[in-house]
């Protein structure tokens, strides 16, 4: 059987595992970066303690705050699905774009122009080098979910039922990990 390829826009599902990777474990990734060079992914689901207002005194609305992955977690990244807002936007895929000018991330959050349906904020990202990606959905470490639906984006907060959501999705084997527990211990 061959591998996928992945592509920018792909919703990397990670495979069920009782290791207990802490940082990946039940993640569902947005790729938004991928060629020759390497890749660079979103986790969509893993919600942090504290929100934007937080760590940006500036913003006058608190929006969730998300790990986007063990790479630069110092670093505040955000996708959104409104270009026509944010200069120099990157696009992803079709409703989904990276980046752009924060000065007027602050102004339209406190003038209320978007709400949390429309950007998604992450401290750090997920990275792969260089065929590293490919080795690890070789490995069967990700299942490529090609369905990306912007609406799933930008509305997931809770962190195991998107998983859980996906895995069902996928039918066959992957309904039994759908009811499993986060921690096999608890089973």
């Amino acid at each position: 059987m061959e591998t996928e390829v992945p592509k920018c826009g792909n919703i990397l599902i990670s495979e069920p595992t009782i290791i207990g990777d802490i940082t990946f474990n039940r993640s569902v990734i947005l790729l938004a970066h991928y060629n020759s060079d390497g890749a660079v992914g979103f986790i969509l689901n893993k919600p942090l303690e504290f929100n934007l207002d937080d760590i940006i005194p500036e913003v006058n609305f608190s929006f969730k705050i998300f790990n986007g992955g063990p790479v630069e977690q110092d670093n505040l990244y955000f996708i959104h699905n409104v270009p026509h807002l944010i200069e120099e936007s990157i696009k992803i895929a079709n409703g989904v774009f990276w980046g752009g000018s924060f000065e007027t991330i602050i102004q339209i959050i406190n003038n209320k122009e978007i709400t949390e349906n429309n950007i998604k904020f992450f401290l750090g990202y997920s990275g792969w080098d260089p065929i590293q990606l490919e080795d690890e959905l070789k490995a069967k470490t990700w299942v490529i979910d090609d369905e990306i639906e912007p609406k799933d984006v930008f509305n997931v907060n809770t962190k195991g039922e998107f998983w859980q959501e996906k895995m069902k999705n996928l039918g066959g084997e992957y309904l039994l990990w759908s009811n499993a527990p986060e921690n096999p211990n608890n089973n």
